[in-house]
């Protein structure tokens, strides 16, 4: 019975839309449409682009550190790979990447060459030059005072430090040519 009656209501449309029944002033506009979009091509994503984190840091005790003269950036003098500290973090180059930690020992995180401070991005050239002259400043000295020491501008009176403009960097390149990272930690 549903059925039947389905079937007169479709049949009366179709009439209507037709002409076939007597003309009145209303006028039914009916639209069947069967649509089939088109196909959506489904590309496979790109494989992440994996950062290999690099090796720890293993040295027995925290490194004593040295201002790289006309920054405030600090280097571990005394340890094989390029170890830095600048705000807060420490950093290391490698494998033409830059990492990132709160740590000496890491955990290292991958970090966008434009996150990295330009201070520590662009190391002056020749700037591993010759530690003997730079003064060691312990590890814990370090974390206890750069704030400070940055905020009062503490090795802007050490003739030492500032010794940058008149050869200090006496000595072979050991580190980065203008700073740019042609030696990384591999």
């Amino acid at each position: 019975m549903v059925k039947k009656a389905g079937l007169v209501v479709f049949g009366a449309a179709l009439l209507v839309s037709a002409g076939l029944v007597g003309t009145s002033s209303a006028r039914v506009n009916l639209s069947i449409g069967i649509g089939i979009g088109t196909p959506t091509v489904v590309y496979p994503a790109a494989p992440p682009v994996v950062y290999p984190a690099p090796p720890p840091v293993v040295i027995p005790a925290p490194p004593e550190m040295a201002v790289i003269p006309g920054t405030y950036v600090y280097y571990a003098p005394d340890v094989d790979v390029n170890l830095f500290f600048y705000h807060g973090f420490w950093w290391r180059p490698y494998r033409g990447c830059w990492y990132r930690s709160r740590y000496y020992r890491g955990p290292w995180v991958y970090t966008v060459p434009a996150r990295v401070p330009r201070p520590v991005m662009y190391l002056p050239p020749h700037w591993r030059g010759r530690p003997e002259r730079y003064e060691r400043v312990p590890y814990g000295e370090l974390r206890g005072h750069w704030r400070r020491w940055e905020r009062d501008r503490h090795w802007d009176r050490d003739d030492r430090w500032r010794d940058h403009d008149r050869g200090w960097h006496d000595g072979d390149d050991h580190g980065w040519h203008h700073g740019r990272g042609d030696r990384d930690d591999d």
